[in-house]
Protein backbone atom coordinates (compact mmCIF):
# COMPACT_ATOMS: atom_id res chain seq x y z
CA UNK A 1 0.00 0.00 0.00
CA UNK A 2 1.22 3.32 -1.34
CA UNK A 3 1.89 6.06 1.81
CA UNK A 4 -0.34 8.86 0.87
CA UNK A 5 1.85 10.94 3.23
CA UNK A 6 5.04 9.80 2.03
CA UNK A 7 4.43 9.97 -1.90
CA UNK A 8 4.82 12.70 -4.06
CA UNK A 9 4.03 12.73 -7.85
CA UNK A 10 7.11 12.78 -10.51
CA UNK A 11 7.07 16.38 -11.72
CA UNK A 12 8.70 17.51 -14.87
CA UNK A 13 11.89 19.03 -12.26
CA UNK A 14 12.23 15.66 -10.84
CA UNK A 15 12.19 13.96 -14.37
CA UNK A 16 14.79 16.27 -15.63
CA UNK A 17 16.63 16.96 -12.43
CA UNK A 18 19.87 14.92 -13.15
CA UNK A 19 21.61 16.76 -16.30
CA UNK A 20 24.13 13.45 -16.16
CA UNK A 21 21.07 11.08 -16.25
CA UNK A 22 20.68 9.28 -19.85
CA UNK A 23 17.91 10.68 -21.83
CA UNK A 24 14.99 8.05 -22.97
CA UNK A 25 12.43 8.12 -25.54
CA UNK A 26 8.90 7.14 -26.09
CA UNK A 27 10.25 3.65 -27.56
CA UNK A 28 11.21 3.09 -24.31
CA UNK A 29 8.15 3.68 -22.28
CA UNK A 30 7.22 0.54 -20.76
CA UNK A 31 3.41 -0.88 -22.14
CA UNK A 32 0.73 -0.88 -19.62
CA UNK A 33 0.04 -4.74 -18.93
CA UNK A 34 4.03 -5.01 -18.47
CA UNK A 35 3.99 -2.09 -15.49
CA UNK A 36 0.47 -4.15 -13.95
CA UNK A 37 2.39 -6.79 -14.01
CA UNK A 38 5.24 -5.71 -11.99
CA UNK A 39 5.83 -6.21 -8.19
CA UNK A 40 5.52 -2.22 -7.60
CA UNK A 41 1.89 -2.37 -8.56
CA UNK A 42 0.90 -4.91 -6.76
CA UNK A 43 -0.24 -2.81 -3.40
CA UNK A 44 -1.51 -0.41 -6.11
CA UNK A 45 -3.89 -3.03 -7.61
CA UNK A 46 -5.09 -4.12 -3.80
CA UNK A 47 -5.69 -0.96 -2.62
CA UNK A 48 -8.05 0.75 -5.69
CA UNK A 49 -8.41 -2.01 -8.31
CA UNK A 50 -7.54 -2.66 -11.88
CA UNK A 51 -9.54 -0.05 -13.57
CA UNK A 52 -8.97 2.90 -11.50
CA UNK A 53 -4.67 1.81 -11.70
CA UNK A 54 -4.91 1.41 -15.13
CA UNK A 55 -6.39 4.66 -15.94
CA UNK A 56 -3.78 6.44 -13.50
CA UNK A 57 -1.25 4.88 -15.41
CA UNK A 58 -2.27 5.68 -19.01
CA UNK A 59 -2.76 9.31 -17.66
CA UNK A 60 1.10 9.39 -16.06
CA UNK A 61 2.21 7.40 -19.46
CA UNK A 62 0.71 10.10 -21.29
CA UNK A 63 2.34 12.61 -19.75
CA UNK A 64 5.80 11.03 -20.00
CA UNK A 65 5.34 10.50 -23.43
CA UNK A 66 4.85 14.45 -24.03
CA UNK A 67 8.29 15.47 -22.01
CA UNK A 68 10.02 12.31 -24.15
CA UNK A 69 8.44 14.26 -27.57
CA UNK A 70 10.00 17.14 -25.79
CA UNK A 71 13.48 15.77 -25.58
CA UNK A 72 13.13 16.37 -21.72
CA UNK A 73 12.64 12.78 -20.29
CA UNK A 74 15.48 10.43 -18.55
CA UNK A 75 15.40 7.08 -18.15
CA UNK A 76 15.07 6.69 -14.47
CA UNK A 77 12.01 8.49 -14.53
CA UNK A 78 10.46 4.52 -16.34
CA UNK A 79 11.85 2.89 -13.16
CA UNK A 80 8.66 1.02 -12.31
CA UNK A 81 9.14 1.95 -8.68
CA UNK A 82 9.22 5.55 -9.43
CA UNK A 83 5.96 5.05 -11.74
CA UNK A 84 4.09 3.09 -9.09
CA UNK A 85 4.93 6.71 -7.04
CA UNK A 86 3.47 8.62 -9.24
CA UNK A 87 0.63 6.59 -9.90
CA UNK A 88 0.18 6.27 -6.20
CA UNK A 89 0.24 9.95 -5.10
CA UNK A 90 -2.15 10.78 -8.16
CA UNK A 91 -4.89 8.28 -7.02
CA UNK A 92 -4.31 9.01 -3.15
CA UNK A 93 -5.37 12.55 -4.05
CA UNK A 94 -8.43 11.79 -6.77
CA UNK A 95 -9.71 9.47 -3.89
CA UNK A 96 -9.48 11.65 -1.22
CA UNK A 97 -12.91 13.29 -0.05
CA UNK A 98 -13.29 16.94 -1.25
CA UNK A 99 -15.78 17.91 1.60
CA UNK A 100 -12.98 17.53 4.11
CA UNK A 101 -13.22 18.72 8.16
CA UNK A 102 -11.28 22.11 9.17
CA UNK A 103 -10.34 23.76 12.30
CA UNK A 104 -12.72 26.88 12.02
CA UNK A 105 -10.51 29.72 13.67
CA UNK A 106 -12.37 32.41 11.95
CA UNK A 107 -14.04 34.01 14.60
CA UNK A 108 -17.40 33.02 13.36
CA UNK A 109 -18.99 30.49 15.11
CA UNK A 110 -22.08 30.10 12.18
CA UNK A 111 -19.74 30.34 9.30
CA UNK A 112 -21.79 30.23 6.46
CA UNK A 113 -19.07 28.32 3.93
CA UNK A 114 -17.73 26.18 6.60
CA UNK A 115 -20.90 24.38 7.05
CA UNK A 116 -23.00 26.61 9.96
CA UNK A 117 -23.83 24.86 13.12
CA UNK A 118 -22.07 21.79 14.09
CA UNK A 119 -25.52 19.58 15.43
CA UNK A 120 -23.36 17.12 17.94
CA UNK A 121 -22.49 14.03 19.21
CA UNK A 122 -26.64 13.29 19.56
CA UNK A 123 -27.40 14.28 16.17
CA UNK A 124 -24.51 11.88 14.57
CA UNK A 125 -25.48 8.77 16.11
CA UNK A 126 -28.74 9.36 14.97
CA UNK A 127 -27.75 9.97 11.27
CA UNK A 128 -24.91 6.90 11.68
CA UNK A 129 -28.20 4.74 12.84
CA UNK A 130 -30.42 6.16 9.80
CA UNK A 131 -27.66 5.42 7.45
CA UNK A 132 -27.43 1.82 8.72
CA UNK A 133 -30.33 0.60 8.45
CA UNK A 134 -33.80 0.74 6.83
CA UNK A 135 -36.05 3.41 9.05
CA UNK A 136 -39.43 4.04 9.52
CA UNK A 137 -39.54 7.44 7.11
CA UNK A 138 -42.95 7.36 5.89
CA UNK A 139 -44.36 4.24 7.32
CA UNK A 140 -46.56 4.15 10.22
CA UNK A 141 -45.50 2.11 12.86
CA UNK A 142 -48.77 1.80 14.59
CA UNK A 143 -51.61 1.17 11.52
CA UNK A 144 -48.93 -0.40 9.06
CA UNK A 145 -49.70 1.94 6.41
CA UNK A 146 -47.68 4.86 4.58
CA UNK A 147 -47.03 8.23 7.42
CA UNK A 148 -45.79 11.39 6.56
CA UNK A 149 -42.04 12.29 7.37
CA UNK A 150 -43.29 15.41 8.89
CA UNK A 151 -44.43 12.99 11.77
CA UNK A 152 -40.83 11.97 12.86
CA UNK A 153 -40.14 15.82 13.85
CA UNK A 154 -43.95 17.79 14.49
CA UNK A 155 -44.37 16.52 18.10
CA UNK A 156 -41.08 18.01 19.00
CA UNK A 157 -41.52 21.19 17.33
CA UNK A 158 -45.38 22.04 18.31
CA UNK A 159 -43.89 20.93 21.94
CA UNK A 160 -40.89 23.74 21.99
CA UNK A 161 -42.88 26.57 20.11
CA UNK A 162 -46.41 26.26 21.23
CA UNK A 163 -47.78 26.33 17.84
CA UNK A 164 -50.20 24.22 15.90
CA UNK A 165 -48.69 22.28 13.24
CA UNK A 166 -45.10 22.28 11.53
CA UNK A 167 -43.23 21.00 8.70
CA UNK A 168 -40.21 20.95 7.41
CA UNK A 169 -37.88 21.38 3.96
CA UNK A 170 -34.14 22.11 3.15
CA UNK A 171 -33.56 25.56 4.11
CA UNK A 172 -35.55 29.04 5.30
CA UNK A 173 -35.61 30.65 1.70
CA UNK A 174 -37.02 27.31 0.75
CA UNK A 175 -39.63 28.03 3.69
CA UNK A 176 -40.25 31.42 2.84
CA UNK A 177 -40.86 30.83 -0.57
CA UNK A 178 -43.17 27.63 0.04
CA UNK A 179 -45.37 30.10 2.17
CA UNK A 180 -45.84 32.65 0.05
CA UNK A 181 -46.19 30.77 -3.40
CA UNK A 182 -48.66 28.40 -1.19
CA UNK A 183 -50.76 31.56 0.47
CA UNK A 184 -50.27 34.61 -2.11
CA UNK A 185 -49.84 32.90 -5.25
CA UNK A 186 -50.69 36.08 -8.48
CA UNK A 187 -51.96 38.00 -5.62
CA UNK A 188 -50.00 40.82 -2.61
CA UNK A 189 -47.79 40.46 -0.45
CA UNK A 190 -47.31 43.47 2.25
CA UNK A 191 -44.08 44.12 3.68
CA UNK A 192 -42.22 46.55 5.29
CA UNK A 193 -39.74 48.16 3.18
CA UNK A 194 -37.15 48.51 6.29
CA UNK A 195 -37.44 44.42 6.19
CA UNK A 196 -36.47 44.14 1.98
CA UNK A 197 -32.93 41.91 3.41
CA UNK A 198 -30.19 40.39 1.48
CA UNK A 199 -28.97 37.10 2.43
CA UNK A 200 -25.66 35.64 1.42
CA UNK A 201 -25.39 35.27 -2.45
CA UNK A 202 -27.40 38.01 -3.28
CA UNK A 203 -30.52 36.28 -2.73
CA UNK A 204 -33.05 39.15 -1.69
CA UNK A 205 -36.67 38.85 -0.03
CA UNK A 206 -38.07 40.44 -3.59
CA UNK A 207 -36.78 37.55 -5.49
CA UNK A 208 -38.09 35.39 -3.65
CA UNK A 209 -41.66 37.18 -3.97
CA UNK A 210 -40.78 37.01 -7.71
CA UNK A 211 -40.46 33.51 -8.00
CA UNK A 212 -43.30 32.34 -5.86
CA UNK A 213 -45.22 34.25 -8.09
CA UNK A 214 -46.14 36.59 -5.95
CA UNK A 215 -46.37 40.56 -6.05
CA UNK A 216 -44.48 42.27 -3.32
CA UNK A 217 -46.38 45.70 -1.82
CA UNK A 218 -43.85 47.76 -0.03
CA UNK A 219 -44.70 50.09 2.37
CA UNK A 220 -43.30 52.78 5.08
CA UNK A 221 -40.15 53.89 4.67
CA UNK A 222 -36.52 51.97 5.04
CA UNK A 223 -36.11 53.50 8.84
CA UNK A 224 -39.55 53.91 9.93
CA UNK A 225 -43.06 51.86 9.21
CA UNK A 226 -46.51 52.65 11.05
CA UNK A 227 -49.61 50.41 11.36
CA UNK A 228 -51.53 52.44 9.51
CA UNK A 229 -49.09 51.77 6.04
CA UNK A 230 -50.45 48.35 6.61
CA UNK A 231 -53.85 49.14 7.27
CA UNK A 232 -53.82 51.74 4.08
CA UNK A 233 -52.09 48.93 1.38
CA UNK A 234 -54.88 46.94 1.97
CA UNK A 235 -56.59 45.79 -1.29
CA UNK A 236 -59.30 42.93 -2.80
CA UNK A 237 -55.99 41.29 -3.61
CA UNK A 238 -54.31 41.36 -0.39
CA UNK A 239 -53.02 37.53 0.57
CA UNK A 240 -50.45 37.83 2.73
CA UNK A 241 -48.74 39.93 5.54
CA UNK A 242 -45.24 39.52 6.10
CA UNK A 243 -42.72 40.23 8.72
CA UNK A 244 -38.78 39.62 8.44
CA UNK A 245 -36.80 39.59 11.21
CA UNK A 246 -33.58 41.70 10.27
CA UNK A 247 -31.43 39.15 11.32
CA UNK A 248 -28.76 40.15 8.94
CA UNK A 249 -28.28 43.61 9.72
CA UNK A 250 -29.33 46.43 12.20
CA UNK A 251 -30.86 50.00 11.24
CA UNK A 252 -29.82 52.04 14.39
CA UNK A 253 -31.57 56.08 15.45
CA UNK A 254 -34.61 57.20 14.19
CA UNK A 255 -36.56 53.76 13.57
CA UNK A 256 -40.16 52.31 14.11
CA UNK A 257 -41.38 49.48 13.42
CA UNK A 258 -44.79 47.64 13.72
CA UNK A 259 -44.99 44.72 16.23
CA UNK A 260 -46.01 41.38 15.56
CA UNK A 261 -49.39 41.22 17.67
CA UNK A 262 -50.10 44.90 16.29
CA UNK A 263 -50.00 43.25 12.56
CA UNK A 264 -51.78 39.76 13.58
CA UNK A 265 -54.53 42.16 14.86
CA UNK A 266 -55.07 43.70 11.55
CA UNK A 267 -54.41 40.35 9.93
CA UNK A 268 -57.41 39.30 11.82
CA UNK A 269 -59.90 42.00 10.80
CA UNK A 270 -59.44 41.30 7.55
CA UNK A 271 -59.22 37.34 7.31
CA UNK A 272 -55.37 37.74 6.01
CA UNK A 273 -53.01 35.17 7.80
CA UNK A 274 -49.40 36.64 8.94
CA UNK A 275 -46.52 35.19 7.54
CA UNK A 276 -43.50 36.04 9.72
CA UNK A 277 -39.55 35.28 8.73
CA UNK A 278 -37.45 34.70 11.60
CA UNK A 279 -34.53 33.97 9.60
CA UNK A 280 -31.83 32.89 12.19
CA UNK A 281 -34.85 31.57 14.86
CA UNK A 282 -34.27 30.81 18.60
CA UNK A 283 -36.08 28.20 20.55
CA UNK A 284 -34.91 29.45 23.66
CA UNK A 285 -33.96 33.24 25.04
CA UNK A 286 -30.35 33.41 24.63
CA UNK A 287 -29.88 36.00 26.90
CA UNK A 288 -29.57 33.38 30.23
CA UNK A 289 -26.45 32.68 28.85
CA UNK A 290 -25.33 35.92 28.92
CA UNK A 291 -25.89 36.54 24.85
CA UNK A 292 -27.43 39.39 23.18
CA UNK A 293 -31.15 38.67 22.74
CA UNK A 294 -33.14 37.18 20.03
CA UNK A 295 -36.39 36.46 18.82
CA UNK A 296 -37.79 33.32 20.29
CA UNK A 297 -40.26 31.68 18.01
CA UNK A 298 -42.60 30.55 21.19
CA UNK A 299 -42.92 34.24 21.73
CA UNK A 300 -43.53 35.00 18.06
CA UNK A 301 -46.66 32.04 17.97
CA UNK A 302 -47.88 33.48 21.02
CA UNK A 303 -47.95 36.76 19.65
CA UNK A 304 -50.11 35.64 16.91
CA UNK A 305 -47.90 34.86 14.30
CA UNK A 306 -49.87 32.14 11.61
CA UNK A 307 -46.96 30.57 10.33
CA UNK A 308 -43.28 31.53 11.50
CA UNK A 309 -40.66 30.14 9.49
CA UNK A 310 -36.80 29.81 10.37
CA UNK A 311 -33.38 28.04 10.16
CA UNK A 312 -32.50 25.13 11.51
CA UNK A 313 -28.95 25.04 11.33
CA UNK A 314 -28.48 28.66 12.80
CA UNK A 315 -29.05 29.54 16.55
CA UNK A 316 -30.97 26.21 16.84
CA UNK A 317 -27.54 24.91 16.47
CA UNK A 318 -29.08 21.81 14.04
CA UNK A 319 -28.51 20.28 10.29
CA UNK A 320 -29.66 22.50 7.67
CA UNK A 321 -33.05 22.70 7.05
CA UNK A 322 -35.93 24.96 7.00
CA UNK A 323 -38.59 25.02 9.79
CA UNK A 324 -42.43 26.52 9.14
CA UNK A 325 -44.73 26.00 12.16
CA UNK A 326 -48.09 27.54 12.73
CA UNK A 327 -51.68 26.82 12.31
CA UNK A 328 -52.72 23.84 11.41
CA UNK A 329 -55.65 24.55 8.06
CA UNK A 330 -52.38 26.49 6.96
CA UNK A 331 -49.60 23.73 7.52
CA UNK A 332 -51.77 21.51 5.66
CA UNK A 333 -52.09 24.18 2.68
CA UNK A 334 -48.46 24.22 2.58
CA UNK A 335 -48.21 20.45 2.63
CA UNK A 336 -50.20 20.27 -0.36
CA UNK A 337 -48.56 22.41 -2.38
CA UNK A 338 -46.79 20.42 -4.87
CA UNK A 339 -43.31 22.67 -4.03
CA UNK A 340 -43.56 20.79 -0.69
CA UNK A 341 -42.53 17.47 -2.13
CA UNK A 342 -39.28 19.52 -4.39
CA UNK A 343 -38.49 21.32 -1.14
CA UNK A 344 -38.39 18.29 1.25
CA UNK A 345 -36.12 16.72 3.51
CA UNK A 346 -34.40 13.24 3.59
CA UNK A 347 -33.48 10.89 6.50
CA UNK A 348 -30.14 12.17 7.40
CA UNK A 349 -31.52 15.81 8.03
CA UNK A 350 -34.29 14.33 10.10
CA UNK A 351 -32.77 12.21 11.95
CA UNK A 352 -30.41 14.92 12.76
CA UNK A 353 -33.03 16.87 13.42
CA UNK A 354 -35.06 15.06 15.69
CA UNK A 355 -32.00 14.62 18.37
CA UNK A 356 -31.25 18.04 17.97
CA UNK A 357 -34.82 19.36 19.09
CA UNK A 358 -34.82 16.65 21.88
CA UNK A 359 -32.22 18.37 23.74
CA UNK A 360 -33.66 21.12 24.02
CA UNK A 361 -36.57 19.24 26.48
CA UNK A 362 -33.61 19.67 29.07
CA UNK A 363 -32.55 23.34 28.81
CA UNK A 364 -30.33 23.22 32.09
CA UNK A 365 -27.57 21.17 30.11
CA UNK A 366 -28.28 22.39 26.66
CA UNK A 367 -24.61 24.46 27.18
CA UNK A 368 -22.94 21.25 27.30
CA UNK A 369 -24.98 18.99 24.77
CA UNK A 370 -25.29 21.80 22.43
CA UNK A 371 -22.33 22.26 20.57
CA UNK A 372 -23.02 25.67 19.38
CA UNK A 373 -24.63 27.26 22.77
CA UNK A 374 -21.08 25.49 24.08
CA UNK A 375 -18.93 27.26 21.51
CA UNK A 376 -21.31 30.96 21.66
CA UNK A 377 -20.68 30.32 25.82
CA UNK A 378 -16.97 30.00 26.35
CA UNK A 379 -15.61 32.31 28.91
CA UNK A 380 -12.70 34.62 27.63
CA UNK A 381 -10.94 33.57 29.94
CA UNK A 382 -10.64 29.81 29.71
CA UNK A 383 -9.82 30.75 25.62
CA UNK A 384 -6.93 32.94 27.03
CA UNK A 385 -5.38 30.23 28.62
CA UNK A 386 -5.88 28.11 25.84
CA UNK A 387 -3.82 30.70 24.11
CA UNK A 388 -1.50 30.86 26.58
CA UNK A 389 -0.98 26.88 26.40
CA UNK A 390 -0.83 26.52 22.49
CA UNK A 391 1.31 29.67 22.25
CA UNK A 392 5.14 27.81 22.70
CA UNK A 393 4.36 24.99 20.74
CA UNK A 394 2.86 27.29 17.52
CA UNK A 395 5.92 29.77 18.09
CA UNK A 396 8.49 26.82 18.36
CA UNK A 397 6.91 25.00 14.97
CA UNK A 398 7.28 28.25 13.24
CA UNK A 399 10.84 29.17 14.24
CA UNK A 400 12.12 32.47 14.00
CA UNK A 401 10.52 33.28 10.18
CA UNK A 402 7.35 34.63 12.05
CA UNK A 403 6.19 36.30 14.92
CA UNK A 404 3.77 34.70 17.65
CA UNK A 405 1.87 36.35 20.01
CA UNK A 406 -1.17 35.89 21.93
CA UNK A 407 -3.36 38.36 21.26
CA UNK A 408 -7.49 39.24 22.87
CA UNK A 409 -10.18 38.89 19.42
CA UNK A 410 -13.73 39.59 19.01
CA UNK A 411 -16.00 36.69 17.64
CA UNK A 412 -18.99 36.84 15.82
CA UNK A 413 -22.03 34.39 16.10
CA UNK A 414 -22.26 34.61 11.97
CA UNK A 415 -24.61 33.32 9.44
CA UNK A 416 -26.47 36.94 9.36
CA UNK A 417 -27.22 36.38 13.38
CA UNK A 418 -26.72 39.31 15.84
CA UNK A 419 -24.76 41.37 13.53
CA UNK A 420 -23.46 44.26 15.42
CA UNK A 421 -22.90 42.06 18.75
CA UNK A 422 -19.34 40.58 19.13
CA UNK A 423 -18.06 38.33 21.43
CA UNK A 424 -14.94 38.51 23.74
CA UNK A 425 -12.56 35.78 22.62
CA UNK A 426 -8.86 35.08 22.55
CA UNK A 427 -6.11 33.42 19.62
CA UNK A 428 -2.83 33.67 18.20
CA UNK A 429 -1.74 36.23 16.08
CA UNK A 430 1.05 35.59 13.68
CA UNK A 431 3.16 37.87 12.07
CA UNK A 432 6.22 37.76 9.46
CA UNK A 433 9.34 38.20 10.84
CA UNK A 434 10.92 40.44 8.16
CA UNK A 435 7.58 41.90 7.29
CA UNK A 436 7.18 39.88 4.78
CA UNK A 437 3.42 39.60 3.53
CA UNK A 438 4.46 37.44 0.83
CA UNK A 439 5.46 34.92 3.70
CA UNK A 440 2.43 35.30 5.63
CA UNK A 441 0.60 34.57 2.79
CA UNK A 442 2.58 31.52 2.15
CA UNK A 443 1.70 30.56 5.76
CA UNK A 444 -1.52 30.86 5.36
CA UNK A 445 -1.61 28.72 1.99
CA UNK A 446 0.34 26.18 3.76
CA UNK A 447 -2.52 25.91 6.69
CA UNK A 448 -5.14 25.43 4.11
CA UNK A 449 -3.21 22.21 2.90
CA UNK A 450 -2.57 20.30 5.88
CA UNK A 451 -4.49 17.01 6.51
CA UNK A 452 -7.07 19.33 8.45
CA UNK A 453 -6.80 22.98 6.90
CA UNK A 454 -6.71 25.71 9.30
CA UNK A 455 -8.70 28.44 8.48
CA UNK A 456 -8.04 31.94 10.55
CA UNK A 457 -8.44 35.05 9.44
CA UNK A 458 -6.06 38.10 7.47
CA UNK A 459 -6.00 41.46 8.99
CA UNK A 460 -4.14 44.34 9.32
CA UNK A 461 -0.57 42.15 7.91
CA UNK A 462 -1.13 39.30 10.29
CA UNK A 463 -3.17 36.13 10.71
CA UNK A 464 -5.48 35.91 13.52
CA UNK A 465 -6.35 32.64 14.95
CA UNK A 466 -9.50 33.03 16.88
CA UNK A 467 -9.42 29.58 19.36
CA UNK A 468 -13.11 30.11 20.32
CA UNK A 469 -13.78 27.30 18.08
CA UNK A 470 -11.11 24.81 19.06
CA UNK A 471 -12.48 22.54 21.84
CA UNK A 472 -9.72 21.08 24.10
CA UNK A 473 -10.22 17.54 22.55
CA UNK A 474 -9.38 18.63 18.87
CA UNK A 475 -6.39 19.89 20.57
CA UNK A 476 -3.64 17.38 20.14
CA UNK A 477 -4.68 17.03 16.67
CA UNK A 478 -4.34 21.01 15.91
CA UNK A 479 -0.76 21.08 17.62
CA UNK A 480 0.44 18.08 15.58
CA UNK A 481 -0.08 19.36 12.29
CA UNK A 482 1.95 22.68 13.12
CA UNK A 483 5.79 20.53 13.18
CA UNK A 484 7.78 21.92 10.08
CA UNK A 485 5.55 25.12 8.73
CA UNK A 486 8.07 27.44 9.48
CA UNK A 487 10.75 26.29 6.89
Amino acid sequence: MVDERKSTLVTEDAVTARAEAPAACASDIPSVERLLQSASFVPLLAQYAHTQVTVALRRELERLRGLALAGRLVLEALDAGTLAAAVGADLARRSSPTLRTVFNLTGTVLHTNLGRAVPGDAAVQSVIRALRAPVSLEYDLESGGRGDRDDLIEPLLCELTVAEAATVVNNNAAAVLLMINTLAYRREVIVSRGELVEIGGAFRIPDVMRSAGAKLIEVGTTNRTHRADYADALTARSALLMKVHTSNYAISGFTASVEVAALAEIGRTRALPLGVDLGSGSLIDLARWGLPKEPVVRDIVAAGADLVTFSADKLLGGPQAGIIVGRTDLVRRLKKNPLKRALRVGKLTLAALEAVLALYRAPELLADRLPTLRLLTRDARAIAAQAERLLPRVRAALGEAYRVTAASMMSQIGSGALPVDQLPSFGLCIRASRGSHRSLSRLESRLRQLARPVIGRSADKALWLDLRCLESADEPEFLAQWEGLGG
